[in-house]
């Protein structure tokens, strides 16, 4: 017998801490150790004595997880090997003549040791329990069976693990748990664990984990959907490869996929964008045997073209140049679709082909030339194309085939309309071609609406000229709203007739005249012969008259008459065109007489309009003239104020964002200008001032009385049950109080207290933008943050004073507080103070709190304003500090709430310690009694006080403190191993890493030999 096969337990297990020793050899001599036992009891009590040194470690120490896999190959060393389908299929047929044999004891005894320590006190007892079952269980083969009330065990025992308040023990459980799931089962408690982990679970580990092991099926889908959406990016990552590796695309509905796409391209992380396009991309295209035009069919392109327009960019970025062009045989000679062949998913396909070569710049256009057609030749195939869209009648709307058909060439149209900016229009033949069949088809009538405002912008980028683009516009405007009519009139046959007999009666009169005057030269009675001659040139005059009358009115005459249009269509078509322009142009570009004619013409009369559409694109485009003019501005913003209060919602929002740009621009200064200058001086002159004293008070007087009334009037809306509107105008005040055109505490406590409302909770849009905007606003500048100062006891007393049906009563004020605090420390700012001697913030709050208490001693926030006091950053200025003191000596005097108390004694003891003292302690107020045994403060005061002031900022207790520094130690782990991160500046050679890796491994055997000593 060699000695390996009679190695005890504890070599064994001395000898399975080290890496290098190989542990199949180990295991097979252990094997053959305990086979020849016939009494196994000892062996196993031994075997689990030495199993808890290692249980008992809490850290991935390398010798503990390689003793962990030493135990796991050991025990699962007993289970006969994997079976095939036909062993497997007789051994079916004789379980139904005699029972199945039990599992091995040594594997049972292991189980059973496990699931009895899984309750106890250490929480690194629990982990260990956790890993070793998980790592059982995952060790054993795929057609491995356990007994009934074992497997009952275990999940029970997990069960409860997964709601351990260690955050490690949760992901051993939980991935203990993958092959105890049911997915058929609806009831399934894994399962149902699993998807309560998903939604509530606060570490994002832990969340991972289950990610990683959960069974796909109808009922967890959707909950790992929901986690694409995590706040944690790994988390994000993680869904997606799972959606990747194990959901085919059949089973997601259209409107997931497209979800899944837009939020996954347009994800903040790089890593997760990553993801997407390399994994669920791919996926997704090799089950649709990488047809892109399958996978467009897939997707809804009509409604959502600009993220199937991502999804081809994404693809094409990861496709080779001669796969993108394989597809050419699709394009006929003229590299043209044939209009046959033209569906929604090809020609999005080549719109987004043509762009992605050409954003490639001088890299593309050699490919763009052999893809791309000319200019002119494109320009007649998009006219021909556009021809072909029918104009539906009232009735025929009503059939949904003949609908649903002209939608879908309305949006081929779009992208045949958007292909035009990828065309090479340098060439003066092809660029007044194309610019030829815009201006046509927006001249004719019947062209769909929806088009008229793509149409518009590709027929302004041909031009670069404003003034130009405006003449353009006004002429198609013009002909749009009062066409040219032609009035033919009808020969009249009675008039012309008796014009022939007039002709005739003249002829005649002329020959007798004539006649009679040969006979007067003869006879020589020259007086009456010059009587005749004047008869004779009258007669002719009269001839020459009726000749010509009946030449005209042998021609039907055609008469140009032009007719004003006034339906709602065609104000419609005239306003879009008006309003692309004015997008178009520079701000730089003056209203000029053009312009001031469509506005009197067009837009002022469409405002009045019965039709809503007509009128909301009328205030767009008065909104959008008034930022080219302030004169116009001026004018204007009382109608614009009406519009904003009276009109329906959707014209309201246009009228009300006017209002906003106009103050963004302008300021509020627009409402204190004179309407008309009249001298050239400045308005702010001090000489102007002087002389007109009286008047200019006057007008400022009214011009505050307007600023007034619209920031009343926005904060009516903030109350509006209308959510788009109230959303809106957070937005709007939000602009204004970032970029200094507002300042106001009481705006901005508005905002504070919307924002936490449960009212908006399911507001996204607003809840995002002012999450944004109280960052970034209170870290700009000290002013801003002064503002929140001011805010601050508005909003406490609001919240306090909230009746109890208020939805505001349901709000957190410690929260609030804690929001408030953190906006205007003193180290939150971006730039901070230059001058030193200036006084905080805190400062100011702290003496106003001081106020407050001393006012109402007895009033349930004195509880709030003393534990908000020890969390605040207060300056180094002794004055301050000395006039602080004094004011909490005497509201200790007035204060009978012990908890009060205690924290203003704290506070005192504090401000009275020395500078040092103060400097260090200030950060960190609500933890002076936390003295943590794990945590030694360094040598360097600088480091400790940072240290400090980064606890403060999360504003915990000392309690807090210590389960914040529990989860530092605690390893952020996953479903793999968690190997500590180390990155040295200087590689080492291999033998100092060695020597220097040694130090730092824990080593078992000494406490198994000092334990073996003692016994």
């Amino acid at each position: 017998m060699s000695a390996d096969s009679e190695i005890d337990i504890k070599e064994a297990f001395q000898r399975a801490q080290k890496g290098h020793n190989n542990k199949a050899k180990l295991v097979a001599s252990l094997n053959s150790r305990y086979n020849k036992l016939e009494d196994k009891t000892l062996f196993h009590e031994e075997f689990v004595h030495y199993l808890k040194y290692a249980m008992i470690v809490y850290k991935r120490e390398p010798a503990v997880e390689n003793v962990i896999e030493f135990v796991v190959r050991f025990a699962t060393s007993f289970q006969p090997p994997p079976k095939t389908e036909e062993e497997e299929e007789k051994e079916e047929e004789e379980e139904e003549e005699e029972d199945a044999e039990d599992d091995h004891p040594f594997l049972s005894f292991i189980f059973n040791f496990l699931l009895e320590s899984h309750k106890a006190n250490s929480h690194a007892v629990r982990f260990r329990v956790c890993q070793l079952i998980n790592k059982l269980l995952g060790s054993m083969a795929e057609n491995a069976q356990i007994d009934d009330d074992l497997f009952d065990r275990i999940h029970q025992a997990m069960l409860v693990r997964v709601t351990d308040k260690f955050p490690n023990v949760r992901i051993q459980a939980a991935l203990a748990m993958t092959r105890l799931q049911q997915p058929k089962d609806p009831d399934c408690p894994t399962i149902n664990a699993y998807m309560l982990i998903l939604d509530n679970d606060t570490n994002a580990e832990v969340r991972r984990a289950v990610l990683s092991c959960i069974a796909m099926s109808p009922r967890t889908l959707p909950k790992v959907l929901k986690r694409t959406r995590d706040i944690k990016e790994n988390v994000r990552k993680l869904a997606y490869q799972v959606l990747a590796d194990k959901v085919h695309i059949k089973a997601l509905t259209i409107a997931q996929r497209v979800s899944l796409l837009q939020q996954g391209l347009h994800d903040t992380s790089e890593a997760v964008r990553e993801v997407v396009c390399s994994r669920m991309l791919q996926s997704w295209m090799l089950r649709l045997d990488g047809n892109v035009i399958e996978l467009l069919h897939r997707l809804d392109v009509e409604n959502c073209a600009q993220t199937a327009l991502d999804t081809l960019k994404a693809i094409f970025k990861g496709t080779p140049t001669e796969e993108l062009l394989q597809n050419r045989v699709q394009l006929d000679n003229r590299k043209l679709i044939p209009v046959d062949s033209l569906s929604c998913e090809n020609v999005l396909y080549w719109r987004a082909l043509y762009e992605f070569i050409k954003a490639k710049g001088e890299d593309g256009d050699e490919i763009l030339e052999q893809v791309l057609p000319d200019a002119a030749i494109y320009a007649d195939y998009l006219y021909g194309y556009l021809k072909t869209v029918p104009l539906l009648s009232e009735e025929q709307r009503a059939d949904f085939n003949q609908l649903e058909l002209v939608m879908t060439k309305e949006f081929i149209s779009q992208q045949l309309i958007h292909l035009i900016g990828c065309l090479d229009t340098n060439e003066e033949g092809g660029r007044k071609r194309v610019f030829a069949v815009l201006q046509e088809m927006l001249a004719l009538p019947q062209t769909p609406s929806s088009l008229v405002s793509l149409l518009t912008e590709k027929l302004l980028t041909l031009v670069s000229d404003d003034h130009r683009r405006i003449q353009t516009v006004a002429e198609l405007i013009s002909d749009l709203r009062e066409p040219i009519n032609e009035d033919s009139q009808p020969v009249d046959e009675n008039m012309s007739r008796r014009q022939q007999v007039q002709l005739a009666e003249v002829k005649v009169s002329i020959l007798e005249a004539k006649q009679t005057l040969e006979d007067c030269i003869t006879t020589q009675d020259f007086s009456r012969a010059a009587e005749l001659k004047d008869a004779i040139t009258e007669l002719e005059n009269r001839r020459n008259q009726i000749i010509q009358e009946i030449a005209e009115s042998s021609q039907p005459a055609d008469k140009e008459t032009r007719t004003e249009k006034n339906d709602p269509e065609t104000l419609l078509r005239c306003l879009t065109m008006f309003a692309e322009l004015l997008k178009q142009m520079s701000l730089k570009t003056r209203i000029g007489p053009t312009i001031s004619a469509l506005m009197s013409s067009l837009v002022l009369p469409s405002i009045a309009n019965a039709h809503p559409a007509v009128r909301n694109m009328a205030v767009l485009c008065l909104g959008t003239c008034t930022l080219h003019s302030k004169e116009l501005a001026k004018t204007h913003m009382v109608l614009l104020l009406q519009i904003a209060q009276l009109d329906e919602v959707k014209i309201r929002i246009c009228a009300l964002r006017a209002i906003i740009d106009q103050l963004l621009l302008f300021g509020f200064q627009l409402l204190s200008d004179p309407a008309a200058t009249q001298t050239g001086l400045p308005p702010q002159s001090p000489d102007r001032q002087e002389e007109d004293g009286p008047v200019a008070e006057k007008k400022g007087d009214v011009a505050e009385d307007t600023a007034q009334s619209i920031l009343v009037m926005l904060s009516e809306f903030l109350d509006s049950e209308v959510s788009d509107l109230r959303t809106e105008t957070a937005e709007g005040l939000a602009k204004l109080m970032y970029t200094g055109r507002i300042s106001s505490a009481k705006m901005f406590s508005r905002l504070v207290l919307l924002w936490y409302n449960p009212v908006t909770e399911d507001d996204t849009r607003l809840r995002h933008c002012l999450g944004v905007f109280f960052q970034l606003y209170a870290r700009e500048s000290r002013v801003h943050q002064e503002v929140v100062e001011e805010g601050f006891l508005p909003t406490v007393r609001t919240l306090m004073n909230a009746p109890a049906t208020s939805p505001l009563a349901e709000v957190d004020i410690n929260n609030v507080v804690e929001l408030l605090v953190e906006l205007t420390r003193p180290s939150a700012l971006i730039k901070a103070s230059a001058n030193t001697e200036e006084v905080c913030v805190h400062d100011y709050l702290a003496v106003r709190m001081c106020g407050e208490m001393l006012r109402d001693p007895t009033a349930p926030e004195v509880r709030l304003y003393a534990k908000t006091l020890s969390n605040l950053e207060l300056s180094r200025d002794e004055t301050v500090r000395k006039d602080l003191q004094v004011l909490l000596q005497q509201i200790v005097q007035v204060v009978k709430d012990r908890v009060c108390l205690c924290a203003l004694e704290k506070m005192i003891y504090q401000l009275v310690n020395s500078r040092e003292q103060a400097e260090l302690l200030s950060a960190s107020a609500l933890q002076p009694l936390d003295v943590n045994a794990d945590e030694v403060a360094t040598d360097d005061p600088s480091k400790s006080t940072k240290r400090a002031k980064k606890g403060q900022r999360k504003v915990c207790t000392a309690k807090g403190g210590r389960k914040s520094s529990r989860r530092a130690e605690s390893s952020e782990e996953s479903d793999g191993e968690n190997v500590p991160e180390s990155v040295p500046v200087v590689r080492p050679s291999r033998r100092a890493k060695t020597a220097a890796l040694e130090k730092t491994k824990l080593d078992l055997n000494p406490l198994i030999n000092q334990e073996a000593n003692v016994s």
